[in-house]
């Protein structure tokens, strides 16, 4: 389920519903797509919520309808699954920095971001724990001006290998099943096997292998062309945007033989 499409959206973050969807269908899960727009509440119950991208204005509209809503805390704290995607993830942390100054975000992610000297603009190329994990390189694209800083009760997605992330080495957030990532791009389409972590978290184990020659293929090339180049942060006198969609995803899973109308 898509969280205000037409507000927030921005670097190509609704493409990761579109990813999930895929990857679910293509294993015979059944998977919809619903779009909830300001006004309307958003529903719970949900298998996978995504919040992404949007411009600072548009951030700060979503953190006061959210924060109204309470959905996503109801959704968090139930262990529900989040990917959280850059002005998304600061949104769900105790504060981020907009034009107007600091503005309280949702207290769900224990994460508070304020704004950096210089805007990270560029490749992002992370080493994420693997112990953990079990993900390969993540790679995706960077536009924000925050630098988030993690609480005792936060832990990164990974290493910063090329790029910014948070600021500090590290890129990205998990608590409980939410991850949060300055990665665009968007980041299930350049990490599928991110996307099958989560949906591995929603049906209770890791999904069977799809055969993706032509996936495998760009992951590769697009990893040999970051690893060439420097990494690039443009100045400050840019004009400072917060990515932050929120976005739900919602997809039901049922199996074959489970009740359509249930």
């Amino acid at each position: 389920m898509h969280v205000y499409p037409t507000v927030l959206g921005l670097y190509g973050d609704r493409g990761n519903a579109l990813v999930l969807r895929s990857r679910a269908e293509r294993r015979d899960l059944p998977a919809e797509i619903v779009s909830i727009e300001p006004g309307e509440p958003v529903p719970a119950g949900g298998d996978i919520y995504l919040l992404g991208g949007g411009e600072d204005l548009a951030q700060t509209t979503a953190a006061e309808l959210l924060r109204a809503d309470d959905t996503m805390r109801q959704v968090i704290e139930a262990n529900g699954v989040v990917l959280a995607v850059c002005a998304g993830m600061q949104i769900l942390g105790h504060q981020f920095r907009a034009a107007r100054g600091l503005v309280p975000g949702l207290g769900l992610l224990d994460v508070t971001t304020d704004a950096g000297a210089t805007r990270a603009v560029g490749e992002l190329l992370v080493a994420p724990d693997e112990a953990s994990f079990g993900l390969p390189a993540l790679t995706g694209y960077e536009n924000h001006r925050g630098r988030t800083t993690l609480g005792p009760h936060a832990r990164p997605l990974g290493r910063v290998d090329h790029g910014v992330g948070n600021g500090d080495g590290t890129e990205g957030v998990v608590q409980r099943r939410v991850v949060g990532t300055y990665m665009h791009g968007p980041a299930l389409a350049r990490n599928p096997a991110l996307a099958d972590l989560l949906l591995g978290w929603v049906i209770g184990h890791a999904p069977a292998p799809l055969a993706d020659p032509t996936a495998v293929a760009l992951r590769k090339e697009r990893l040999l062309t970051v690893r060439s180049r420097p990494a690039a942060s443009s100045p400050e006198n840019r004009t400072m945007s917060r990515p932050a969609t929120v976005a739900r995803l919602r997809i039901r899973f049922r199996s074959r033989d489970s009740d359509p109308g249930a």
